[in-house]
């Protein structure tokens, strides 16, 4: 069996193969076995995702639902699973390490902290948010587990598509002792080599429309690629499609999708 802290350093090491880490955004136990039955070697939680099974956008789940979501995926399969953890739900270095000791507690290998306050809707402010990722990474790295932590710049998804800005923040997280760096939606060629070329931990991609194959990824030097909600919607989209033809037109053509997921259900799910 496999250790906590044997997990946390194999999805550490996950980080430094020739072709980047996909990590699957699973959004509840049963697409967690789906994607691991699949061949993926990791995991993560998706607030977005895990929000939309509730009925509630993103940033509308607490800490103790977030943190019990990712102690459901933990024990769905025996993949390390890394945790979207907003902003460790805390302003406060001391409620940061609070959240860090609890993903540890879930068997977590790996949490992500993001420089948004999504209950004031801006920005920390890079010191601030170097403080806190740093006190994220003292509790994260403390004990025997290394859990991974990702420090998230968030400029381009909050209308600040600054590269400058972006690379400042993701050196000063890295400074602070962040394993993994991440600038969701920073994505074109050319500023991720600027990126890349600034910073020396492994950086996370997200997968959006128009980002680079994966292969084009892999030759940049980026060594991670989540897919954040998407896989979630893409279901959440079948669903929409599949209602939206009985409803229109009275045929049954998302039996044939329908199909596939059965079968691949019962090729992933035990009884």
């Amino acid at each position: 069996m496999t250790t906590h802290a044997e997990k946390a350093a194999h999805f550490l090491d996950l980080h430094g193969r020739d072709r980047p880490l996909l990590l699957a955004n699973a959004w509840d136990a049963g697409s967690a076995k789906l994607l691991a039955s699949l061949g993926y070697k990791a995991l993560a939680t998706t607030s977005s995702g895990y929000a939309a099974s509730l009925g509630r956008l993103d940033y509308g789940i607490t800490r103790e639902e977030s943190l019990a979501h990712a102690a459901a995926l933990v024990v769905a399969t025996d993949l390390p699973v890394s945790a979207d953890l907003e902003d460790c739900f805390a302003v406060d270095a001391a409620g940061v390490v609070e959240t860090v000791r609890l993903a540890l507690d879930a068997g977590l290998s790996g949490c992500s902290i993001e420089d948004w306050n999504p209950r004031e809707q801006r920005l920390y402010d890079v010191d601030d948010a170097a403080e806190r990722v740093a006190a994220a990474a003292a509790a994260a790295h403390a004990g025997d587990v290394h859990l991974v932590l990702t420090a998230r710049a968030e400029n381009y998804l909050r209308g600040n598509p600054d590269v400058n800005d972006t690379i400042a923040r993701l050196q000063a997280y890295q400074a602070a002792g962040a394993d993994v760096l991440y600038a969701p939606a920073l994505d074109h060629p050319k500023e991720l080599r600027e990126m890349l070329a600034a910073v020396e931990r492994p950086v996370n991609v997200l997968a959006r429309q128009g980002t680079p194959p994966v292969a084009e990824l892999a030759e940049l030097g980026v060594k991670r690629i989540s897919v954040g909600g998407g896989f979630a919607f893409a279901a959440y989209g079948a669903a929409v499609r599949a209602a939206g033809e009985l409803m229109s037109d009275g045929t049954y053509r998302f039996t044939e999708l329908s199909s596939v997921g059965a079968k691949a259900a019962r090729a992933a799910f035990v009884l």
